[in-house]
């Protein structure tokens, strides 16, 4: 396995690992895990030998979503620097097929790299939601795109307005994750798909992607969102503290559902 300071990699036969690795933040996307993970996707998207990526996170959590503490004391500039080199959008792009294992809290920007991943397995610790509103930001990496073509459009207002913690049950249910196994198993069996995804010819595999993106309009609707969401102006000033204040309700909430 190489190691950088926040994303971890490994090769196991023609399947890439990533793994976010930021476990005292929760694996929130600062703009060094941004650019690195980003990078990782671009070699793994033009590396021969790769034929499928596991995407997950060190436990305990998937992703929190953007470093809001690091936006927070940058501004403005934090959003332009990760909208240059945006891994959200990225992995939504890849060529290759993407397994995402979530193995704890995948909230707002996580919940965004977990949907442009092909698809999700989860630990029966995972946890999603979707606190843009909730913190004064838009989503702009597909989420509202992305979002509604898996749980449907009455669920996916609902996680979007609510900012609600969904449950790994509730996440297979709704059709968000395609099962789940238990914590200990996840990797193996992320890795037991993505090692199925490989065998099959590059240039299908490629075709069936760009089929499912563009048959069903999720290019434009995709164009959409990132148009809204660089006209939207965030109000940087109170974005540590609406953090503060939903990190608080996620935790009662998840405490809550635990007993």
């Amino acid at each position: 396995m190489s190691h950088c300071t926040v994303l971890l990699t490994a090769e196991i036969g023609a399947v890439r690992i990533l793994t976010l690795n930021r476990p005292g933040a929760r694996n929130a996307l600062s703009n060094e895990l941004n650019n690195a993970l980003y990078r990782a996707l671009e070699e793994a998207d033009g590396d021969d030998a790769v034929k499928a990526v596991v995407v997950t996170g060190a436990d305990p959590a998937f992703c929190a979503g953007l470093d809001l503490k690091e936006a927070g004391a940058e501004g403005a500039a934090f959003f332009q620097r990760f909208q240059d080199a945006n891994c959200i959008v990225r992995i939504g792009e890849m060529r290759k097929p993407v397994v995402g294992a979530v193995n704890g809290a995948a909230f707002t920007g996580g919940l965004e790299i977990a949907l442009g991943c092909d698809f999700l397995v989860a630990s029966e610790r995972a946890v999603f939601a979707d606190t843009h509103v909730r913190v004064g930001v838009l989503p702009g990496g597909g989420l509202t795109a992305r979002l509604p073509r898996v749980v449907g459009a009455a669920n996916a207002r609902r996680m979007s307005m609510t900012g609600e913690v969904v449950n790994a049950a509730r996440a297979e249910r709704i059709g968000l994750v395609s099962e789940v196994v238990p914590h200990g198993e996840l990797l193996a069996r992320a890795m037991a798909l993505a090692s199925s995804a490989a065998d099959v010819p590059v240039e299908a595999m490629q075709d069936l992607k760009r089929m499912y993106s563009e048959n069903r309009g999720l290019v434009d609707d995709l164009a959409a969102e990132v148009a809204i969401a660089r006209a939207y102006r965030a109000d940087f000033d109170g974005i540590e503290g609406r953090r503060a204040q939903v990190q608080s309700r996620n935790r009662a909430q998840i405490s809550q559902e635990e007993h």
